[in-house]
């Protein structure tokens, strides 16, 4: 599917996003093991939360759609059952990553695999803790690829590990694992990674420790009852429409019930230091988890340098910061995001190759890029999206502000976590 994007006078809107799709796996992975009927509202609708609902009801979890609500029967911590086919992550890394720690700690044989992108992404930083625990691996290029096979072990080990990098899929596929370990798990980060697997596992029941950059959960005592759990909007669905606030002229913007985690408002930071005008309103805590309404307003933007322990607080947002960079005077650096190369597509590469097709001067480095601004964006071209969905919806905003229309090919991606985007978009044109 092509989406054709044309440049925008302004926008004057009041909007809701998708729930946030992080907390949507969570509350179904956590919902499926915990003693009961877990009700999940405003839950994400998406190719990738799809993935885990489908995984969990081959291994015997009864899941129930009405609309944007979810209705999971938990069948207790030993309730899942052997799946008789190949599990299919299709295009989520949250996905295979968190379930490869729930398979881990199952008495039976299971085989996760995903599609052409999932397979070449790295799994060994979560199988190698997760050996460790006492469950066995196979899978391509010395295990660290998919298709992976998992004899899963009920009597893990606890274990106090140290990750290379900080990842909430690397935590919270040893936690969830943890769970079935008698005794203490200890995960410790090099930088916090997002914690949305520590408060669901609260809200649910499960005492969580933390000290630092470190967390740990005590296996085997503890006991998951069913909850019921709101899902505040996504942040990283909501960036882009902050982003398009910002730089489009003459704007306002009301985005309600966004979730406001502190390992993921790093983008908010970003943008405010930026000079971006946004405010938060209607703060409240719901389900462990800070919620609020943003206003934002076009905004004169200035560079910025941006690296080390920010970065993991708004990796998924660098693409469209780097759109939002264009629009800003002086030079935007982004460094030690090389993880972005790993992503659903080479997002370093991709950013940089469909920015300068927009006109737009970008310098690439190994871990991130340079833009100076400002700059035009010139539009009367058709860019790429590399079927990723962050790419897709970068480059539709970067198109608001085009001097002339641009293309954008294989747009249907954004599915995976924004089904109605283009909706949204549509609307701004009145």
């Amino acid at each position: 599917m092509h989406m054709r994007i044309s440049p925008c006078e302004g926008i004057d809107a009041e909007m809701t996003v998708p729930g946030d799709k992080s907390i949507s796996h969570r509350a179904l992975m956590i919902g499926a093991i915990a003693n009961g009927k877990t009700q999940i509202r405003n839950f994400l609708d998406s190719d990738d939360t799809s993935a885990t609902m489908e995984i969990l009801r081959a291994m015997g979890i009864e899941i129930e759609r009405k609309e944007n609500e979810v209705i999971v029967e938990g069948k207790g911590l030993y309730g899942l059952s052997e799946p008789e086919g190949v599990l299919d992550a299709r295009n989520s890394g949250t996905t295979m990553r968190l379930l490869l720690g729930l398979l881990a700690a199952q008495s039976f044989y299971a085989v996760i695999t995903g599609d052409e992108s999932l397979r070449k992404r790295p799994m060994k930083r979560v199988i190698e803790p997760l050996s460790k625990m006492g469950s066995q691996f196979f899978g391509r290029q010395g295990g660290s690829l998919a298709p992976i096979t998992v004899i899963g072990n009920q009597n893990l080990r606890p274990v106090t590990y140290r990750t290379p990098v900080a990842s909430a899929q690397v935590k919270s596929a040893i936690l969830l694992a943890g769970l079935y370990a008698d005794g203490d798990t200890t995960v410790i980060e090099p930088t916090k990674s997002r914690d949305h697997t520590e408060r669901m596992l609260r809200c649910f029941g499960t005492e969580v420790y933390e000290e630092g950059t470190s967390v740990t959960i005590h296996g085997i005592a503890n006991k998951l009852e069913a909850k019921e759990i709101f899902v505040p909007g996504d942040i990283s669905s909501a960036a882009f429409f902050i982003v398009a606030g910002l730089i489009t002229k003459g704007s306002k913007l009301v985005i309600k019930d966004v979730g406001l985690n502190p390992t993921r408002t790093g983008i908010l930071t970003a943008l405010r230091e930026m000079g971006g005008d946004i405010s938060v309103v209607n703060e409240r805590i719901i389900n462990y988890e800070p919620v609020g309404d943003l206003i934002v307003r076009s905004s004169e933007l200035k560079g910025i340098e941006i690296k080390s322990d920010t970065i993991p607080l708004l990796i998924d947002e660098i693409p469209i910061l780097a759109i939002a960079a264009s629009q800003a005077s002086g030079k935007t650096s982004i460094r030690d995001a090389q993880e972005l190369r790993y992503k659903e597509t080479d997002r370093i590469r991709a950013i940089a190759t469909e920015l300068r097709r927009l006109g737009v001067e970008i310098e690439e480095r190994q871990d991130g890029f340079d833009v100076v601004g400002r700059q035009e964006i010139k539009g009367n071209c058709t860019c790429e999206s590399y079927k990723d969905h962050r790419i897709a919806m970068s480059l539709a905003i970067a198109g608001l502000i085009a001097q002339e229309p641009i293309e954008i090919n294989d747009f249907e991606c954004v599915n995976i976590s924004f089904p109605n985007f283009a909706a949204i978009l549509n609307s701004f044109y009145g």
